[in-house]
């Protein structure tokens, strides 16, 4: 494909991710998100596992590591918006995904099927967990110039503040990065997302950005702890109700994940 094709193709992409239900969408060159933040830093963090919450996987990867796949030249990552009124969409209903994610999965398996029908492009649908072949989607949204990375550590657009949910697929045409946008609403706020937090996530920095020759860190400055996080995840799970959803035929614990963090960001609202 010439480059006016790759142009004129990644714009019709575009406008139908939008009519498949997507909310924003951008595109990253893959050579630009390997030096993006977590995929340098990601491997180096001392005991990753525990820092990103890294399980097991099956493609046999080190702590905190992305398989790319080989045709990979871009990445288009797309969100929905997940508004404060509508709660539900990141509940999960014992082990069923929430139906935010079913959106996106839904969205993206129908761009998989379209691309390919009306161009010269090879896709892939990235997994969501990266021990599983995903990849990093808040740096992969801060590129594809959705939004920026907030001081709750979260992307943050202008649309929806960081009240949206991601999803990604690969390319194997190599289309320019559609960011970063230079959006940063977080210079003029007084962390207000940060002193909301229940487990008080983000008192203590993690590391310091000189161990890494790096000057932001995940969380901007290396504040946020997710082991912190995981704590207030692990109340939330236990303190988890039965009930019985509608769809299905039987009672299931319905976790409901804090998203204070996210409620506290003015941006959007």
């Amino acid at each position: 494909m010439t480059n006016q094709e790759i142009l004129s193709a990644s714009s019709a992409i575009l406008k139908k991710a939008k009519q498949f239900g997507v909310h924003l969408g951008g595109f990253a060159n893959v050579e630009d998100l390997k030096a993006a933040p977590s995929f340098v830093l990601a491997p180096q963090l001392p005991v990753v596992e525990k820092v990103l919450g890294t399980l097991a996987g099956e493609m046999e990867l080190n702590p905190g590591e992305v398989k790319w796949p080989a045709e990979a030249k871009s990445i288009l990552t797309v969100a929905v918006a997940h508004p404060e009124d509508r709660p539900e969409l990141d509940w999960w209903y014992g082990q069923i995904s929430p139906s935010g994610n079913k959106l996106l999965i839904r969205a993206v398996k129908a761009l998989c099927d379209w691309i390919p029908a009306n161009f010269a492009i090879d896709v892939f649908h990235f997994p969501y967990f990266i021990e599983h072949g995903g990849i990093y989607l808040k740096d992969a949204a801060v590129l594809a110039g959705l939004g920026c990375i907030g001081r709750n550590n979260m992307v943050v657009t202008p649309e929806f503040g960081p009240r949206v949910r991601l999803r990604a697929m690969a390319l194997s045409v190599p289309i320019p990065s559609t960011g970063p946008s230079g959006f940063d609403p977080c210079v003029r706020c007084d962390d207000l997302c940060r002193r909301v937090c229940p487990q008080h996530a983000f008192d203590a920095p993690l590391d310091s950005p000189k161990n890494y020759n790096l000057g932001v860190l995940p969380g901007r400055d290396g504040c946020y702890a997710r082991p912190t996080c995981y704590i207030q995840i692990r109340k939330d799970s236990d303190e988890a109700k039965a009930q019985v959803p509608e769809g299905c035929s039987e009672s299931v614990k319905v976790l409901k994940f804090c998203r204070s963090c996210e409620w506290g960001c003015p941006v959007g609202k």
